[in-house]
């Protein structure tokens, strides 16, 4: 027997933004389907859009597999592992022993392909899913704030600032396209 791929699942059991009061309770699972979806849509807009060659599918597994480290760590709250480079580089180690002790799970014949994803070793096309972390937290800050939790609003302006400082036009895009359905309600979706 294996356990990797039922470590993996329990992703669905680890809770986010376990400092805040959420309205919409989120799981780190959920989150990397949310980041996987965004990173497609952003890569395509760099595409489509901006004429850019960026390999899609590669960078949508990168993103499947963006926090599995989190099923050993746990989901770690921002302002923790950020308050200062101490903290942040205890947590960079932390979450280096977490991602080796999967890889160790792997077995030896498919270690070449998952070793890279859970090691997240191409930082030009990580960039495409650190984009779309970003705007998950962001569209979650904008889901929540529309439902009336104001705990979400220092937050939704620390992740917009930090998408600002990427540069990436993308990221722009759907902001200005698609983040405004966020806001809505199900009847506005609708058109009714």
């Amino acid at each position: 027997m294996n356990a990797f791929f039922a470590q993996l699942f329990r992703l669905r059991l680890i809770q986010r933004w376990n400092l805040m009061r959420s309205v919409m309770p989120e799981n780190v699972a959920e989150h990397s389907y949310h980041v996987a979806v965004l990173t497609h849509a952003l890569c395509t807009i760099a595409t489509e859009i901006y004429g850019k060659e960026v390999p899609v599918e590669r960078a949508v597994t990168l993103a499947l597999f963006h926090d599995v480290t989190e099923v050993i760590t746990g989901d770690i709250p921002g302002p923790v592992k950020h308050h200062n480079p101490r903290i942040q580089k205890g947590f960079r180690e932390l979450e280096s022993l977490a991602a080796d002790r999967l890889c160790d799970m792997v077995p030896a014949e498919l270690k070449d392909c998952y070793r890279p994803l859970i090691l997240s070793e191409d930082p030009e096309l990580y960039r495409w899913v650190k984009g779309a972390d970003l705007l998950d937290g962001y569209l979650k800050c904008l889901t929540e704030i529309s439902a009336g939790n104001r705990e979400f609003i220092v937050a939704r302006d620390e992740l917009k600032e930090r998408m600002d400082q990427l540069q990436m036009p993308e990221v722009d895009y759907f902001l200005e396209h698609f983040a405004p359905g966020f806001t809505k309600t199900l009847d506005e979706l609708s058109g009714e």
